[in-house]
Parts: C-alpha cells; structure tokens; sequence
C-alpha cells in the first residue's frame, strides 16, 4: 500500500482506518456524520409522512462509495412521499426525490401544512435572507411538523479557511480537499446564520422547540495530509462544541 514518502500520495481509505479502525467494518465510523444525521431523520419518519428536501440539489448521495451511507439517505420508499425544491433545474433529475418542484422566488411552490418533515442537509450556510427562509419551513410544516438541518458552522476552521482562499481558486481547493465533489456541487457559502445561537434564535422566533448544538466527524476535508489529518482528529475528539465545523438543528413546530 502506497505511503506518503517522497512523491508517494497519501492514501485517505488507509489514514481513515489508521485513526477510526471500525471502518474496516461497513465503511464509516463511530463519529460519521451523515450516519449521524440521517439515524435521527429516520427515528423521527413514519411511513404515512410526507419529506420536503429543501436544496435537494442532483442526489450527490448516490455518489457515496459506502453503500451503507448512500441507503440510510435514501428516504424515497421510507415515507409517504419525498418532494424535492431546489433553485438549480439540475435536480431535477435527482433520484433521491418522487417529485420536484423548482424555486423561482422567496415563496416556495409547496402548499399550507402540507408537510410532515423539512430536512435541510448542508443547505443553511447558502441561504441569503433567513428570516423568510424559516418562515417558509413553518409555513409548509404541519402542526407538530419537524425540522432537521446540517450544515457548517462559521466559527469552525473549515469556514475560516474558505474565508481565506480566493474566490477563482476556490473550486479547486474544494475538489482537491473532497475527491467525490464536483464543480455542480459547489456554490456560494454566505453563513448568514451559521452559528448555533443564530439558529436556536431564528427557529424560536418562527415558532419552533428546538435542540440545536455543534458536531465534529472525522477529518475528511484533511485527508490529503497523514499530519494534519492527525490534528483534525485531535480537533474532532476535544473540541468544544462551540467551535465545531459542523451543527445539527432539530426543531418541532408548535
């Protein structure tokens, strides 16, 4: 197996299980965050719900090589019905979704309380007006509706470090970091309210109960360095919560 010796490239399957050695065993490990996430969507999903995917974008999922990870975000078949929205025509095609709906403008085309759970996956840190964003999520949800988000946090060091690089080199740097993202998958990072008390915040003034907190999964935008993939796990195991490059919001319409 190749070592990074030399010109010899990193290997990131190997440095993964170096660090997270139950991988070996189904691809992911205990922290996986998409594992995560999609564990709890699918606690709270009955078979009669109907799911809006808010920027469900292409069905980047289906690119995932953990088997695994890519059938605990198929939601399609799991519940009533998944409605996809997203501003990009691209989506759609996506296969994760029964139908999808195109945004033109802030209202979204989804009727009153017509909807049982809103998942908003890596979607938040590109929203440019808040306030009518979740105005829309209660406006669609039923009474009791859920709300589930991930998306990155602003005072995490993988945002620090996109504030950093410039703009015409940014596509590269992320391609480079994220060997299954592609140049569809990138789009404009705002983090107009990406942090955990802007979240908790917005979502009690749109009426929801919520839980809103930092996570931290293993490294994967390091993988290119053994070194600094040493310290993101460091990073990822004794951060405080605050700092963490990633937060999980759920929130119950009352």
């Amino acid at each position: 197996m190749c070592r990074p010796s030399g010109g010899c490239a990193v290997n990131r399957l190997d440095t993964l299980q170096m660090h997270y050695p139950e991988t070996r065993f189904g691809g992911f490990s205990d922290v996986d965050g998409t594992m995560i996430f999609y564990q709890r969507i699918r606690a709270l999903l009955r078979p009669s719900d109907v799911v809006l995917d808010i920027g469900c974008g292409r069905g980047a999922g289906t690119d995932d090589p953990v088997p695994a990870r890519c059938r605990i975000r198929r939601l399609r078949g799991e519940c009533s019905r998944v409605i996809g929205i997203d501003v990009d025509p691209q989506a759609r095609d996506n296969p994760l979704v029964d139908e999808f709906r195109a945004v033109d403008c802030t209202r979204w085309p989804v009727s009153d309380e017509s909807i049982d759970l809103c998942l908003a996956d890596w979607v938040l840190e590109h929203v440019a007006e808040p306030a009518p964003f979740f105005s829309e999520v209660h406006r669609v949800l039923r009474p009791g509706g859920w709300f589930c988000a991930r998306t990155s946090n602003r005072w995490g060091y993988v945002a620090w470090a996109d504030k950093l690089i410039p703009n015409r080199a940014r596509r590269r740097v992320l391609r480079f970091a994220s060997k299954n993202r592609t140049d569809q998958d990138i789009f404009p990072v705002l983090h107009r309210c990406n942090t955990a008390s802007s979240l908790r915040r917005l979502l009690f003034s749109a009426g929801f109960d919520c839980v809103v907190y930092g996570y931290e999964a293993e490294p994967s935008y390091l993988g290119f360095s053994r070194h600094l993939y040493a310290l993101g796990v460091i990073w990822q195991r004794y951060s405080p919560r605050c700092l963490r490059n990633a937060i999980f919001a759920f929130g119950r319409k009352r």
